[in-house]
């Protein structure tokens, strides 16, 4: 790309929030394979070749429109988790944004996306994912941290705990994603709940610790 070129890419181009926002409604409508550097500059108008020009490769397109999906879903998380209350209730609100709402959620179909092809990826992309996990981490640590604090838990290690229980919905959450029979969202509130209740609950306390959605 010559000068000239480079300058009048920077000066057509939409915000960068425009092409993330495209990317995702797109994903949404037809799934990652709709998805294509040509269609999508042809949207927020711009060729392929400057789409490129600004995120390198598809893989990095993918990154930063995760990213920027995370720090949406970051800001609702820890406006639910800053709310007053029991703790009890701000995890059964943590468990329920990070489900996905049905197959082919697209915040999760881009996920895993991105994860799969982060078999391949150099340690700066590395780091950024690890930068998203340890937000939903650091935040689980802290809500449970302070549930037990005040003797709304049983005493765990609150580290431990929060990793066990992100792979559960992890594990959980992938099913759904993916559509396989026999799970949906609502099972998962039901397991998810039901383990809460005997991992959290502290002991002579029969009130549940978990639940099942309040949608």
């Amino acid at each position: 790309m010559v000068a000239g070129e480079v300058r009048a890419a920077r000066k057509n181009a939409p915000p960068r929030e425009d092409v993330l926002v495209a990317a995702m409604a797109t994903i949404a409508e037809r799934g990652l394979d709709g998805l294509t550097m040509a269609g999508l500059g042809r949207q927020v108008g711009m060729s392929s070749g400057h789409l490129l020009y600004y995120f390198r490769t598809k893989d990095e397109l993918l990154l930063q429109t995760l990213e920027w999906s995370e720090a949406a879903l970051g800001t609702r998380r820890r406006a639910l988790l800053s709310r007053r209350g029991p703790a009890l209730e701000r995890l059964r609100a943590y468990v329920d944004l990070y489900v996905p709402e049905g197959a082919r959620d697209p915040h999760w179909t881009l996920w895993l996306e991105v994860w799969n092809r982060s078999q391949n990826a150099g340690p700066g992309e590395r780091d950024r994912q690890g930068a998203i996990e340890g937000a939903w981490h650091r935040d689980l640590v802290a809500l449970l941290a302070e549930g037990i604090s005040r003797g709304e838990f049983r005493p765990v290690d609150p580290d431990r705990f929060a990793a066990r229980l992100r792979a559960l919905l992890d594990g959980f959450s992938i099913q759904v994603a993916v559509g396989l029979p026999g799970i949906g969202r609502g099972d998962i509130l039901d397991h998810v709940g039901e383990f809460l209740s005997e991992a959290l609950t502290p002991h002579g306390d029969s009130s549940p610790a978990g639940g099942t959605s309040q949608r």
